[in-house]
C-alpha cells in the first residue's frame, strides 16, 4: 500500500495550474450516456474516481478512449448492458449517476446502491422519489435499485425534500429525454451543477435555471454529441490556498475560477492572507505571518463548502487563537480530528457536529492514516506545516480527488515522496 512521506516546515511558494473538477467531470461523463453521438470531455482530471467512471461506462458497453491529450472520448450510441455492478459502484458514490441517464434513454437500469467515503448517511431516496414522479417503476432488492420506464419518462413537478447535489444531477439528466416539461424544486446550486447544465445544453437539451433552486427541463427526443471543457476544481484550488496559508507561504494559481471560491477566499482573508484575483488566477501571500483562527460553519452552496471543512481545521490547528467548526452537511465528517491530534493538534469534539480548535505554535510529524478524501487533504496540510516528517497511510483516498499531488507540492518547494 502506498504512503506519502512529507517533511514539513517549508513555506509553499510558486505557481500552480489547477486541474479540472472531479465533481463536475463525473456527472458529465455519466451524462454522455444520454447522447446518440460521440462526446469528448476536455480537462477531465486524471484521478482514480474518473478511471472508475470510465470503467463503469465501458462495462455498460460504451466505447471510451482516453486520448493522449487527456481528453476522454465517449461513444454510448448503442449500449448493450444496463447493469452497474456493486464492484464498481461501491468505490465511488458518483457511479449512481448513471441511473437517470440509463432509465431515460433505454427505459431500464439496475444500479447498485452507492459507496464512497464513509462520512455518514448519504441517502439516495430523493433520486428514487424523483424518478418515480417522472413515471419510472422503482424497486430496491438485494442492494440494487431496479428502475424501468418502457414507455419513457414523463415530465412532472418534482419537489426534493432536502437539497441534494447528486439527486439534482440525476434528475436533471433523466428529465432531458422525458416527454414534456419537468420542473425541479429545491435544487442544489453548486457550480458543478451549472457546468452539467451547460454540457447538457450543448448536447441539445433544453435546461434552464441550473445554478438556482428551480430548474426547468423541456424534454427532447434525442441528444447529439459535443465537446465540453470541464470547469476548474474549486476544492483543489481551495486546498492549495489553505496549504500555502498554513505554511506562511505565497502561491499563484492559474486556470482557476475565483468567482466560485467566494466564501473560501473571504475566510482566508479573515485568517490574514493577502489575496489578489483576476479572471482566471488567484494570488495568496501570507508575508511570512502565522494565520489567525477563523470560525467555520458548513452550508450548501453558496455557503461554506463541507469539502473544505477539514482543510480549514488543519489551518486552525496552527493558527493564532481558538475557533469553532460546525459541520451541518454530514454527521460523521470529523474522522480527521484524531489523526490531527496525533500530530499534536489540540482539537475537542462536542458531539458529531461541533469541533473546538485551539491553535498551537506548531505541530510535530508522526505516522497518520487517511480516513476519507477531504480528511486526507487536511493531514497533508498539517504535515506541510509540522516540524519533522509525517507519513500518511491509505493515500488511495487522496488519489481519488487530487491529481498528481506529490508532483504539484514538489513544484511548490515542499519535500514530499510517495512510498510503496
Amino acid at each position: 500500500m502506498q504512503k506519502l512521506s512529507i517533511t514539513g516546515g517549508r513555506p509553499l511558494k510558486g505557481k500552480l495550474r489547477i486541474s479540472g473538477a472531479k465533481n463536475a467531470a463525473l456527472p458529465i461523463l455519466a451524462g454522455a450516456l444520454l447522447a446518440s453521438e460521440p462526446v469528448v470531455v476536455i480537462n477531465a482530471p486524471q484521478l482514480q474516481d474518473v478511471k472508475t467512471m470510465i470503467d463503469l461506462l465501458a462495462s455498460l458497453g460504451a466505447q471510451v478512449v482516453v486520448e493522449k491529450s487527456g481528453n476522454v472520448a465517449v461513444n454510448a450510441a448503442g449500449l448493450t448492458h444496463f447493469h452497474a455492478p456493486y464492484e464498481l459502484v461501491k468505490t465511488m458514490r458518483a457511479s449512481f449517476l448513471v441511473l437517470g441517464p440509463l432509465v431515460a434513454k433505454y427505459g431500464e437500469a439496475t444500479v447498485s446502491l452507492p459507496g464512497g467515503c464513509a462520512i455518514g448517511s448519504r441517502p439516495v431516496d430523493q433520486h428514487l422519489k424523483g424518478l418515480t414522479t417522472l413515471g419510472a417503476q422503482v424497486t430496491v432488492t438485494e442492494g440494487y435499485v431496479k428502475a424501468s420506464a418502457p414507455q419513457g419518462l414523463t415530465g412532472a413537478e418534482v419537489h426534493m425534500d432536502v437539497v441534494t447535489v447528486g439527486g439534482t444531477e440525476n434528475l436533471m439528466m433523466a428529465a432531458c429525454l422525458a416527454k414534456g416539461r419537468t420542473r425541479l424544486h429545491n435544487c442544489a446550486q453548486e457550480p458543478e451543477i451549472t457546468d452539467l447544465g451547460n454540457f447538457l445544453n450543448k448536447l441539445g437539451a433544453q435546461v434552464s435555471g441550473h445554478g438556482t433552486p428551480t430548474i426547468d427541463i423541456d424534454g427532447v427526443e434525442q441528444l447529439r454529441g459535443c465537446r465540453h471543457w470541464v470547469m476548474a476544481d474549486r476544492v483543489e484550488a481551495g486546498t492549495y490556498l489553505v496549504a500555502a496559508a498554513a505554511t506562511r507561504g505565497s502561491i499563484h494559481l492559474v486556470d482557476v475560477e475565483p468567482d466560485k471560491l467566494g466564501v473560501v477566499l473571504e475566510k482566508l482573508q479573515q485568517a490574514g492572507a493577502h489575496i489578489d484575483v483576476g479572471d482566471d488566477w488567484i494570488r495568496l501571500d501570507m508575508h511570512g505571518a502565522r494565520p489567525r483562527a477563523v470560525d467555520i460553519e458548513t452550508e450548501p452552496y453558496p455557503g461554506f463548502p463541507t469539502d473544505m471543512q477539514a482543510q480549514f481545521m488543519a489551518l486552525n490547528a496552527i493558527a493564532h487563537g481558538s475557533s469553532t467548526i460546525r459541520e451541518n452537511i454530514f454527521e460523521n465528517r470529523f474522522m480527521h480530528v484524531q489523526e490531527l491530534n496525533r500530530l499534536g493538534a489540540n482539537i475537542e469534539l462536542h458531539g458529531h457536529s461541533v469541533a473546538k480548535v485551539h491553535g498551537l505554535d506548531g505541530l510535530l510529524g508522526a505516522p497518520v492514516m487517511a480516513t476519507d478524501l477531504r480528511a486526507s487533504s487536511s493531514l497533508v496540510i498539517a504535515a506541510l506545516a509540522a516540524r519533522g516528517t509525517t507519513t500518511i497511510d491509505r493515500i488511495y483516498h487522496i488519489d481519488r480527488g487530487y491529481e498528481a499531488i506529490e508532483e504539484k507540492l514538489q513544484q511548490l518547494g515542499s519535500e514530499v515522496v510517495r512510498l510503496n
